[in-house]
């Protein structure tokens, strides 16, 4: 991996959206990684991006196209079943061997793996360039309440959670851009994959997709495409 130090990447941040509690928790942790890393890392919630209708075949393609465009990708992975809608997404950006980070807060088991594997059915494991990061959410949520005195409030207490949970996850993004891509420009491969990537799901994708020379051209010399 060859990237400049001062490489800015920008972040697919994928997980459920449905309720005031995911809403706002994605929208916490992604401004927490953002001004920690020092813009180094810029996610983009589908929740905050514009819809020009409500139909929802224009909602997933545009949430299909701005994933195929970012750099890097985070999946939440909570729950005792995964939201469908990202499990998708994940293995969409694994086809276009998008470096991913897998956050899974939720201390309830699941899934169909031994005890010593994932939480989650093992059809969403073992994709490369994708680091997981697992921690007991309670378990964090109550340490920080006893680490602060009586006269410190609920804000203080999601200020450190979050400074910690967005530290790891930094921590864990360093690492993965590091890891070495498989895909190559050589003999056109990553263009075939990515038009491929933009014409398969079809209703109206293609046309809305940016640039893929462009895209492509930005992640090569960034150093996540050789």
């Amino acid at each position: 991996m060859n990237a400049a130090l001062n490489t800015e990447y920008t972040i697919y941040f994928a997980g459920g959206l449905f309720d005031h509690k995911e809403l706002i928790g994605n929208a916490i942790l992604a401004s927490y990684i953002n001004k920690l890393s020092k813009e180094k890392y810029r996610c983009i919630l589908p929740q905050d991006l514009e819809q020009s209708t409500n139909r929802a075949v224009d909602i997933r393609n545009q949430d299909l196209s701005c994933l195929l465009a970012c750099d890097l990708a985070i999946f939440n992975f909570d729950g005792t079943e995964l939201d469908s809608g990202t499990v998708v997404e994940f293995l969409y950006a694994k086809t276009l061997d998008i470096p991913a980070i897998i956050i899974r807060s939720d201390f309830r088991g699941s899934g169909d793996q031994s005890r010593e594997g994932d939480p989650w059915n093992l059809m969403a494991s073992f994709y490369p360039r994708t680091r997981k990061l697992e921690f007991n959410s309670m378990e964090w949520y109550q340490r920080e309440v006893n680490a602060l005195s009586n006269d410190q409030n609920i804000f203080d207490t999601a200020d450190r959670l979050y400074r910690k949970i967005a530290n790891s996850v930094i921590a864990e993004l360093d690492i993965v851009v590091q890891d070495p891509p498989l895909l190559s420009t050589d003999q056109g491969q990553v263009f075939s994959l990515y038009e491929w990537a933009s014409v398969f799901p079809g209703s109206g994708l293609k046309e809305i997709v940016p640039s893929i020379n462009d895209i492509i051209i930005s992640k090569k010399n960034k150093g996540l495409i050789d």
